[in-house]
């Protein structure tokens, strides 16, 4: 059941077009969350920048990984977690990373856990973190950079994830073989 319009490049609104264009470009589809956002113009751009941003950060392909699923899974979001499932594997991020994202099992690279669990104590807390919830990450190898750089990466999936659970969009081809629930 979608609640909310699902564009496609002719109905959108003028605004949305040439970000629709982009978004085939890129991935040789519109993305379904891509076609609901585009009812905003201004939040369909927001989302795309906050993307590349977030791709641009310190983070390499599996803490990207880390961060994206973390919060998805956190959040529900049962377009997201397919989504991100098949973007790992087009990133070749090692399968048992995802799975244990998926599945909300502790990550076996001691580096990777710290991420996980600082993303889920800023997602969970809204921001409210401890000193000690801060030490702890730093000691794994992180720093402060990495702190603002999961809340870009929040920013970006509070966006889709929120949007997803109000439209329900519905999961691309591409990624149902990755469906997910919690």
């Amino acid at each position: 059941m979608t609640t909310l319009k699902v564009h496609n490049i002719e109905s959108a609104p003028e605004g949305s077009k040439s970000l629709l264009e982009n978004s085939q470009k890129a991935y040789g589809m519109i993305p379904g969350l891509h076609g609901v956002l585009a009812a905003s113009p201004k939040i369909l751009e927001a989302y795309q920048t906050l993307h590349q941003l977030f791709t641009e950060t310190s983070f390499n392909e599996e803490e990207l990984t880390v961060v994206w699923q973390t919060i998805n899974v956190e959040h529900a979001c049962h377009y997201c977690v397919p989504a991100h499932t098949g973007i790992a594997k087009m990133m070749k991020v090692d399968d048992a990373i995802t799975e244990a994202l998926r599945n909300e099992t502790p990550l076996a690279d001691a580096k990777l856990e710290a991420l996980r669990t600082m993303t889920l104590t800023i997602v969970r807390n809204r921001g409210n973190v401890t000193q000690e919830d801060l030490d702890t990450f730093y000691a794994a190898g992180y720093g402060e950079q990495q702190v603002l750089e999961i809340i870009l990466g929040l920013s970006q999936k509070v966006i889709s994830n929120y949007t997803n659970h109000i439209a329900h969009t519905p999961v691309d081809d591409a990624f149902k073989k990755f469906e997910w629930s919690k």
